[in-house]
């Protein structure tokens, strides 16, 4: 495997391993009955204190853009994790959520183009099989209305990661999750004001506690997975992805004196060969063509470019130094102009 793809693929498993943490802390140490209010005090504050740093709005079709792919990964997607979460046991719900590891491959093929190996499917269907077993889910009653809920966040989630890749948000990946967390935490704070009302008064560990998945698991997360968007093809972030439970289920382990039965053993075992199978996928079967839907308000891509008919062909090139701005020059290849009389 190339070093670059080892190292995106380090920088996104960040976000699942974060994601994973969030069990432990959120039964440990925050107050109970309020996910609502959790989900949004962890997205809002996040996503102003990026949005901040990096003091850039969407521009043009950017803010419906962001705001469809807010509903989909951040707001409409915690509300349905909320449904889920109270009308599904917890395993069940989670072995429905890693499903989306084979989902977002085939919306990845449909969506953008992209074309998984066959070493893909099979790692991101081993690697469920993995958290099926690591997550001991087994016959139970199962409510409608809850699996519904489970796999439409799924669907929704999915979505939102492949659009995401299709459109290719013009900015850096820490600014494009500014927008998703603000958007996000905006729309899932009427809803909670409306079922929890106003969140209750936290002894000092909840507000520390707080602190960590708003900092860690929440804005340096998603920064990291909106990094693994622009850098690796849909699928294969969404096979990193299965490092979540594993990542909640070994914190379990080491923090809490929790112990793994050989089955969840296996588990676990089989989760780490579908991530590797799934990074060890030719970073170049990805789809190499520039998105159809990429934004006019996008900048320029410093790569060769194919004109229209009739245009001449060009290849933008840069220039830039650590003191001076980049300089775009355009060298033209008149050769394919047809010639005017």
């Amino acid at each position: 495997m190339e070093a670059k793809v080892l190292r995106d693929a380090a920088i996104t498993a960040i976000a699942p391993i974060a994601w994973g943490s969030t069990y432990y802390v959120t039964r440990n140490y925050l107050p109970a009955g309020i996910p609502l209010n959790g989900a949004v005090i962890r997205a809002l504050p996040a996503g102003l204190l990026l949005l901040a740093v990096t003091r850039q709005l969407p521009r043009g079709s950017w803010w419906w853009r962001a705001a469809l792919i807010s509903a989909l990964t951040v707001g409409g997607f915690f509300v349905l994790i909320y449904v889920a979460g109270q009308r599904l046991p917890s395993s069940v719900a989670s072995v429905l959520m890693a499903t989306s590891a084979v989902v977002t491959l085939l919306m990845a093929r449909a969506l953008i183009g992209e074309r998984a190996t066959r070493r893909a499917y099979a790692g991101a269907a081993v690697g469920v099989l993995g958290v099926a077993l690591l997550l001991g889910a087994t016959k139970v009653h199962l409510d409608a209305l809850g699996v519904g809920a489970s796999l439409l966040a799924m669907l929704c989630a999915s979505l939102g990661f492949v659009l995401t890749k299709r459109w290719q948000p013009p900015v850096p990946p820490v600014t494009f999750a500014a927008w998703q967390l603000t958007f996000g935490g905006l729309m899932v704070a009427p809803v909670a004001l409306a079922t929890e009302g106003l969140p209750p008064v936290m002894p000092t560990s909840a507000v520390v506690a707080f602190g960590y998945l708003i900092l860690i698991a929440t804005a340096l997360a998603y920064w990291a997975w909106f990094h693994g968007l622009r850098a690796l093809p849909a699928g294969t972030v969404g096979i990193v992805g299965l490092l979540n439970p594993l990542s909640g289920a070994l914190l379990g382990v080491l923090l809490a004196g929790e112990r793994l039965g050989s089955w969840q053993v296996v588990g676990a075992v089989l989760i780490v060969i579908g991530v590797v199978l799934g990074l060890r996928t030719r970073a170049g079967r990805a789809s190499r063509t520039t998105p159809p839907d990429a934004s006019p308000d996008a900048p320029a891509v410093a790569s060769g470019a194919t004109a229209s008919p009739g245009q001449p062909v060009g290849k933008v090139t840069s220039c830039a130094s650590a003191d001076t701005p980049m300089v775009t020059t355009r060298h033209t290849d008149w050769s394919t102009e047809p010639a005017r009389r």
